[in-house]
């Protein structure tokens, strides 16, 4: 076993997104289909699956006070640069978002659901009086697969499969959670320093938090804290998670650090781990290794349960990694982390996804709670034997069950709620 395709996998997988992932994603389609596009826009056509609509649905659009789905797409028509990625909104002034505003009055900008699925789906139509263009991302929030300009196809590549992705870099599920644990044990500090640009990027989102009147949620934890940080580790992991969360989801114009495909997932991997460190005074080494741990369990999940689906990943997944890396952090052998790993799937698992939005800092205060209860424990020889509920013989097998909740456990759980949001959509019109 080659350690070097867990760094490659890390690599791969750890962007900068500017705001939340999906209307970011959103907005990337819609520009680039407006690039092959001259003139006066007609229409804005859009047609996302089940996650996309409800991460989109009431999450903050990045640098304006609006939010949701419609304004995401006329936005990205209006001046979303599709060069710049999952940042393709990170420029945008005052009249980009009148012009935005005008798209909508004027009735320009259609939202369709494509299906329920945990299978990240998003296809953008532009059309003006001379052209018409539609993109097609699937998969993951970056990769277009589809560009059809005037009904000539300029771009056509198969959706990579989740058989391909584990034949190529995405094997991780190949591997046992021991190559894990020993990849970050032993791998070279260097060969992993890049980590260190994660905490960067998300304590500069939780100051922005901290200091904008936007975020209203993550001021009582703050507060009880008595600031972003204190003599308490577990406090201050509240602080700096939610005022980092809420500042995303509020559109706040500062990116995180996605593991992914989430801002938000990449915030609870690494924010907690942070406090411990800092709070405790520990060794940078300490902090990088548990974090690569904390990430890789977060992808080893997420291969499961899929990109977009109706627990929350930020919360379940990612609340599962930062709570193994926590358990490496304070001391605690490979098994003591297997053994956090059954404390979590017993306690988290099911918690549900209702969109990018200030809901998300309570479900992180949720994961943290529950992640630092389920490390104790370990850490005092106590947990959930493997016998019981969704827990498997194995650790791989009880990280495989925890996906298999979400995908296909949850779909019909997803179907209801897009059907409340829906129904929400049309109470507030009347």
């Amino acid at each position: 076993m080659s350690k070097r395709v867990f760094t490659e996998l890390l690599l791969s997988d750890m962007a900068p997104s500017f705001g939340v992932t999906e209307p970011g994603a959103i907005a990337l389609a819609v520009s680039r289909a407006r690039s092959f596009t001259e003139g006066k826009i007609k229409s804005i056509d859009l047609s996302v699956n089940s996650g996309i609509y409800k991460n989109s649905f009431t999450c903050g659009v990045p640098g304006t006070d609006e939010m949701g789905i419609p304004f995401a797409a006329a936005l990205g028509a209006a001046a979303g640069d599709w060069t710049k990625g999952l940042e393709a909104l990170g420029a945008v002034n005052q009249q980009d978002i009148a012009r935005a505003q005008v798209f909508l009055d004027e009735g320009r900008v259609h939202v369709h659901l494509h299906e329920i699925s945990s299978a990240l789906y998003i296809r953008a139509c532009v059309s003006t009086d001379s052209h018409t263009a539609e993109v097609t991302i699937t998969g993951v929030h970056t990769n277009i697969t589809s560009i059809v300009v005037n009904g000539e196809c300029v771009l056509h590549q198969e959706p990579v499969s989740r058989g391909d992705q584990e034949a190529e870099v995405h094997s991780i599920t190949n591997y046992r959670f021991s190559d894990l644990w020993e990849y970050a044990s032993n791998v070279p500090l260097e060969e992993i320093s890049f980590i260190a640009d994660a905490y960067k990027l998300n304590l500069a989102l939780a100051e922005e938090g901290q200091s904008s009147e936007k975020c209203t949620v993550c001021k009582k934890l703050i507060a009880e804290n008595g600031g972003l940080y204190s003599s308490d580790p577990l406090k201050t992991a509240h602080a700096l998670t939610a005022a980092a969360i809420e500042a995303r989801v509020r559109g706040l114009p500062r990116p995180a650090m996605s593991i992914t495909g989430s801002g938000n997932h990449g915030i609870i991997a690494t924010l907690p781990l942070y406090a411990c460190y800092t709070v405790k005074k520990l060794e940078r080494e300490t902090l990088l290794r548990a974090t690569a741990l904390s990430y890789l369990v977060t992808q080893y999940i997420k291969e499961y349960s899929g990109k977009l689906s109706a627990f929350c990943g930020c919360a379940v997944a990612a609340g599962t990694g930062f709570a193994v890396g926590l358990c490496y952090m304070r001391g605690g052998s490979r098994l003591a982390a297997e053994a956090v790993i059954r404390n979590m799937a017993s306690g988290i698992t099911g918690i549900i996804c209702t969109g990018g939005n200030p809901a998300c800092v309570m479900k992180a205060a949720i994961a943290i709670d529950i992640g630092w209860k389920s490390v104790d424990l370990s850490l005092a020889g106590v947990s959930i034997e493997a016998v019981h509920g969704i827990n498997g013989l194995s650790v791989e097998t009880t990280m495989r069950n925890i996906g298999r909740i979400a995908s296909p456990g949850m779909e019909k759980t997803e179907e209801t709620i897009l059907s409340l949001m829906m129904e929400k959509t049309g109470e507030m019109s009347q």
